[in-house]
């Protein structure tokens, strides 16, 4: 790959590889994978990844498919096309996985500093010129940011696209609700799991069995086969780590030590998702860049993921390493630093900033008759309801007016909810999506909240973008109307003429899942009360959508759908009667 002024490192190279490669850890813990290198004898850039996968399955010489859950954990990418063209590339499994040592962490705060470690004792190897950077998607990158926000000194860069930050807001509890469905499926890709409850290394054995005691009387967890089952044998590895999970249903102490600090994140890093990875990845894409300290890159690409095994981004991969691990300057810094692919359109929008600096969030109200307008609320309006219960889960859907202008919605939405409902708690589920002229529906994006942890953070909400505490639940006094402010995913669609926007509100998610991208944010829990719940929309509350408009509507929607009204009678006799001329009063006048 080149353009006119510049110029990638070429393929040159054979490669040797070095299977069962050991990292020694200080404590005695050893990571093992594999290396690639370039055959040559003098010293070159690593670039490296962890994961706690099949380490064999990284690299096996499939031609790829598209991504599904057989082949999902398939994140390393190639390191042949690496090391052909000057790279060392190593793939290890983290303590507890694989053939490596030591029990797993769970993503938390021992599993970064292992790999903090590994790097220093891998670029003082006599074939690395002790420049580093790590590469891979997904568990791969999440662990790559960790490392980054540690700030080892040989780490230069980092290529994380699909990066958790958040493992409580973006993987776990969706709005405060847990998300069943992922890691029931996950949990099963862990390759030679060893893992102890951290819940017990934590509190203790009484503890423990106190916490388990209090879940299985949660009916919305024991409604729940997988959950029920790792909650009566806690003690298997694969289900202690649902456990650990269940048994930590607030944003405490666990999901702090495993969120990324962002203070020290000054390595440069690359960051990305897809549209449709709006249940597991997206969210953490957005604040990577947003948050991050040093020089960074975003790229969200067209709502279908990555191939796997997963080799796509290589080239793009290699122009951010040549820059910062060769000092080959590709012209990357010149040009803007965000990139997005634009569903619908086919086309790829550059911008310097997100959201996007031209984004207006106009207030879509939920009316009677299932209607979403930006039309004030009628003064006749009260509320709609609908039905939740085991038996089945009702819903409100509300849609915009086709629209007469091509309209572009781009940026993360805002929807505030004045809700009441029969029962104690009310778990809101709030899908948007795209209606053709057809009448079919695409989703594209869903927010979530626990109404009992509607508390917001004042610190970290944003009037496009709400944030929550879920320190603690504060339940429901029954026929109470309670304010919630779910945020939605960031999304992208652009709607022709005659198509229009749909908003679908419910106590759960037993909608057929999309595909196997987007069931990524199916799978929680429900309640198992019967409970009639309504939305309100009065003059006084006002249940409203902000969508981020950045094209289009510039004159709102149309009621008409732009249909004009054809000419018919008029009631003269009602206009042209004359009414009586109020009398002037002095102090009128």
């Amino acid at each position: 790959m080149f353009g006119k002024n510049w110029a990638l490192s070429p393929r040159a190279y054979a490669v040797t590889v070095q299977e069962d490669f050991v990292i020694p850890l200080q404590d005695g813990t050893r990571l093992v994978g594999v290396l690639y290198r370039p055959q040559t004898s003098d010293p070159v850039p690593l670039i490296v990844g962890f994961h706690p996968y099949p380490n064999d399955q990284q690299t096996v010489p499939l031609v790829p498919v598209g991504f599904g859950l057989q082949r999902g954990h398939m994140e390393a990418g190639d390191p042949n096309f690496y090391a052909r063209r000057g790279y060392a590339h190593g793939v290890f499994n983290v303590r507890g996985t694989g053939k490596s040592t030591g029990t797993y962490q769970a993503m938390g705060p021992l599993e970064g500093d292992d790999v903090a470690q590994a790097i220093e004792w891998l670029a003082a190897r006599p074939w690395c010129d002790g420049q580093v950077g790590m590469f891979g998607v997904s568990y791969f990158s999440r662990l790559a940011i960790q490392v980054a926000a540690r700030a080892p000194a040989p780490l230069k860069a980092i290529f994380a696209p699909y990066g958790l930050t958040d493992l409580y807001r973006d993987l776990y509890y969706h709005g405060g609700i847990f998300t069943h469905g992922f890691v029931s499926g996950w949990r099963q890709k862990l390759d030679g799991l060893r893992y102890e409850s951290l819940y017990r290394q934590r509190h203790g054995e009484e503890a423990l069995l106190q916490a388990i005691a209090r879940a299985k009387d949660d009916d919305e967890l024991m409604a729940i086969e997988p959950v029920r089952a790792a909650l009566e044998r806690p003690d298997e590895p694969r289900n202690a780590v649902i456990v650990d999970l269940v048994l930590e249903p607030l944003d405490g102490e666990f999901y702090a030590e495993r969120r990324v600090d962002y203070r020290k994140a000054h390595v440069p890093g690359y960051f990305g998702a897809c549209w449709n990875i709006y249940g597991l990845q997206l969210g953490s894409a957005f604040r990577n860049f947003e948050e991050w300290q040093g020089p960074k890159k975003l790229l969200i690409g067209p709502p279908n993921y990555l191939d796997r095994p997963l080799y796509q981004l290589q080239f793009e991969s290699l122009r951010w390493f040549d820059h910062w691990l060769k000092g080959n300057d590709t012209g990357f810094l010149e040009e803007p630093p965000v990139r997005l692919f634009e569903p619908g359109l086919g086309t790829w929008r550059a911008a310097d900033e997100w959201p996007l600096p031209e984004t207006r969030w106009m207030p879509f109200y939920l009316h009677a008759d299932g209607i979403l307008a930006e039309h004030e609320i009628w003064d006749w309006e009260t509320g709609t309801s609908f039905e939740d219960s085991p038996f089945g889960h009702g819903g409100a859907a509300f849609f915009t007016p086709p629209v007469v202008e091509r309209t572009q919605i781009c940026g993360p939405a805002s929807l505030t909810l004045h809700v009441s409902t029969t029962d104690a708690e009310f778990l809101a589920f709030a899908s948007v999506f795209k209606v053709d002229r057809e009448g079919r529906e695409d989703e594209v994006s869903r927010g979530w909240l626990r109404a009992s942890q509607r508390a917001l953070d004042p610190v970290g909400s944003r009037p496009w973008a709400p944030r929550h505490l879920h320190e603690g639940r504060a339940p429901l006094t029954p026929g109470e109307v309670y304010r919630l402010d779910v945020a939605i995913m960031p999304f992208s669609v652009c709607l022709a003429p005659g198509e229009r926007l749909g908003l679908r509100v419910k106590a759960a998610d037993d909608e057929p899942r999309p595909d196997p991208l987007r069931a990524t944010a199916f799978g929680h829990v429900a309640r198992q009360e019967a409970a009639r719940i309504t939305i309100h929309h009065t003059p006084d509350l006002a249940s409203c959508l902000h969508l981020p408009i950045v094209s289009g509507s510039v004159q709102e929607t149309y009621f008409s759908g732009g249909r004009l009204e054809m000419p018919g009678p008029l009631p003269l006799a009602k206009m042209q009667k004359l009414k009586p001329t109020p009398e002037l009063r002095a102090e009128d006048a």
